[in-house]
């Protein structure tokens, strides 16, 4: 886990500094801050689908996983049936995977539900962000909040959603800044993270989860 100089010149985490898809989309998305409850639906179930692939698998299908999930809107999701579910293992688009397509329908009403109870996504969510950090030296593959969040989903009917998974999307999501120290985006990143937690406190309200630690 290093920096690396890309041939534009910049530092920058060593996954996202050769390949073009990898490196936009280190430069624009990873570790930015995001409170769209379709984006923030889309993230975790395409983190449920890259169980067992890569990262960059999915992301060269996202494209079509959007068109074919209509955005990722739980509403629209939640209603999908066992004919949907013919149509999208028929995709090429997409993975495949008869449990994963399932569980992004489950996990639809799921959402709904969370919705229902918290205002958003984004406020529940939210609730488990990270406080200030210095920039990690390693980057683990899961955390202890990680794991309170994966069992947290879990009691309320999530699937396809263990410790790994739901780490990967916090630190997509903005809700921890896993950028290495002397990349170039990390401040970045930081600023907006630190901007939008400001931004829910006082608009949403966020107030942390009972089982997640406190927001610093």
């Amino acid at each position: 886990m290093r920096i690396v100089r890309g041939d534009d010149g910049r530092d920058r985490c060593w996954w996202g500094a050769d390949d073009p898809a990898y490196r936009a989309y280190h430069d624009t998305e990873w570790g930015f801050a995001v409170t769209d409850d379709h984006r923030l639906f889309e993230k975790i179930c395409l983190e449920g689908f890259q169980a067992g692939l890569s990262w960059l698998t999915i992301l060269r299908k996202r494209d079509r996983f959007r068109e074919v999930f209509c955005g990722f809107d739980p509403e629209a999701v939640a209603r999908f049936g066992d004919d949907d579910v013919a149509r999208l293992l028929a995709d090429p688009g997409i993975v495949r995977h008869e449990g994963k397509i399932r569980s992004t329908i489950n996990n639809a009403a799921r959402a709904l539900e969370l919705i229902a109870e918290r205002g958003s996504l984004a406020a529940f969510f939210w609730s488990w962000a990270e406080g200030d950090a210095p920039a990690p030296s390693e980057i683990p593959p899961s955390t202890d909040t990680s794991a309170a969040l994966a069992r947290d989903l879990k009691r309320r009917g999530w699937t396809f959603v263990g410790p790994t998974t739901v780490y990967a999307f916090m630190q997509a999501m903005g809700l921890v800044n896993d950028h290495l120290e002397g990349c170039w985006m990390r401040s970045v990143a930081e600023d907006r993270r630190r901007a939008v937690l400001s931004e829910l406190r006082q608009s949403l309200q966020v107030d942390p989860d009972p089982g997640a630690p406190p927001i610093r």
